[in-house]
């Protein structure tokens, strides 16, 4: 059962007025949208986008949970080197185990798992050098085993290792692509050389994409948490497409529909997540629209917000600022949840009104009231409600959003799955560097 609820009715012109979209435009993107979703169907019947046959897979877990048990026999650190598509799938998932959640993921008992998924040379000797060695894993993600950043933080890893003695073979498991006839694959090469185990990534399934291969995985599976339904939860997402749904009905399709008839004059897409075990996936979405649409001077520029902090520091912009937003709340049902207020100690407090009330029924209210002073004040918002946070729903949730990308990236009439502008930065990248 689906664990994904979305409305778009606070988007719409006849309920939020001008800056909202017309029956007309949406009704014209969704009559398109049918082109994409049967594009889909086709790409899975012929097995030509990998992606759409995650959700039923199940002929890879056993390797990832036995790559995942032996990862983390006698270790203290997971370090996962990886950037950009390598990485954030891998955060999301791990953050439902405690991943960098304020006030949990420092006391989480071990083994500890840190991405690092930005380089910089102060961070990185510092951690290196803090690091208990003799209990730490490595595991350089590279889909094609080039990306500079990854092999330069892998090469210091193995130098580290080196330095103190331990066999990599022990310490380290890369993830890459097989190598491709006339192409070189320098992540492949480094670790082979030194007896490292690999996992091979899928070739037909990009970074920004490849949550639900063994990139995000096994950071998952080595935090227990259970993968298979992680992508039982995708399935949700999919059967819609499956089972031919008219766009309407596909909540996938109606979210692209809903951000390409406002893209002209909405061109910021907010993502605002009431749940610090979403903060995470509000980046991954980040990468995931902006590197997937943002092409041929097309596209909207995504923004991660997380309440209900950034109600203390975005929220004023979004309402009385500039109209250029399409905004998306998502909220988990936390109505009861978390610890309860004391009625003498509200009472002192001066919010009486507390007494009795649990942390939860707090962050529901102001997840309700963000979204509906957004519409009271003329800003288009759709709203995304799950039932609970799971793996299913994360799953789900991932799927989704994929899905989503996809089909705008078929009304905007570009490819969702290249990037020639990050690619090009990366040459000219490396060209400097060996000058």
């Amino acid at each position: 059962m689906p664990c994904l609820i979305q409305s778009i009715d606070s988007a719409l012109e006849k309920n939020v007025g001008r800056h909202g979209v017309t029956e007309a435009a949406l009704a014209g993107a969704l009559a398109r949208a049918e082109g994409a979703l049967d594009r889909l169907r086709e790409h899975y019947a012929e097995g030509t986008l990998p992606l759409l046959r995650l959700p039923e897979r199940n002929d890879d877990l056993a390797e990832i949970r036995d790559a995942a048990g032996k990862l983390t026999q006698r270790a203290t650190d997971i370090v996962v080197l990886g950037t950009g598509g390598s990485s954030l799938g891998g955060q999301t998932l791990a953050q439902l185990a405690g991943y960098n959640v304020p006030g949990v993921g420092a006391l989480r008992k071990p083994p500890r798992v840190h991405f690092i998924d930005n380089l910089d040379p102060h961070s990185f000797a510092a951690m290196l050098a803090s690091l208990p060695l003799a209990s730490t894993r490595f595991v350089p993600i590279s889909k094609s085993g080039g990306t500079a950043e990854t092999l330069m933080q892998t090469i210091a890893a193995l130098s580290a290792l080196h330095a103190a003695k331990i066999d990599p073979a022990r310490a380290m498991l890369g993830i890459s692509e097989q190598a491709r006839p006339g192409k070189r694959n320098g992540l492949r090469e480094l670790l082979g050389k030194h007896g490292v185990p690999m996992l091979d990534h899928d070739p037909g399934v990009g970074g920004r994409y490849s949550a639900l291969t063994n990139v995000g995985l096994l950071p998952a599976a080595a935090l227990g948490l259970d993968i298979a339904a992680i992508r039982k939860g995708a399935t949700d997402a999919l059967l819609p497409v499956l089972d031919k749904k008219p766009p309407a009905e596909v909540p996938a399709a109606l979210g692209a529909a809903l951000a390409v008839s406002l893209a002209a004059s909405k061109n910021i897409s907010v993502l605002m997540a009431y749940c610090d075990r979403l903060e995470r996936f509000t980046h991954w979405y980040v990468q995931l629209w902006a590197e997937s649409l943002g092409k041929d001077g097309k596209g909207t520029t995504p923004l991660a917000a997380l309440g209900p902090v950034d109600q203390h520091s975005q929220v004023q912009l979004f309402i009385a600022g500039p109209r250029d937003k399409l905004f998306t709340v998502v909220s988990v049902d936390a109505a009861g949840k978390g610890p309860r207020m004391d009625g003498e100690l509200a009472k002192l407090a001066g919010e009486p009104g507390f007494a009795g009330k649990s942390i939860g029924d707090l962050v529901a209210a102001e997840g309700r009231a963000t979204a509906e002073t957004l519409a009271k004040n003329g800003c288009p918002v759709r709203t995304i409600r799950l039932r609970e946070l799971d793996e299913a729903a994360l799953g789900e949730l991932l799927m989704h959003f994929m899905l989503e990308t996809i089909v705008a990236a078929h009304l905007l009439d570009i490819d969702a799955f290249d990037q020639p502008a990050v690619e090009e930065g990366k040459v000219l990248a490396k060209k400097y560097l060996t000058q």
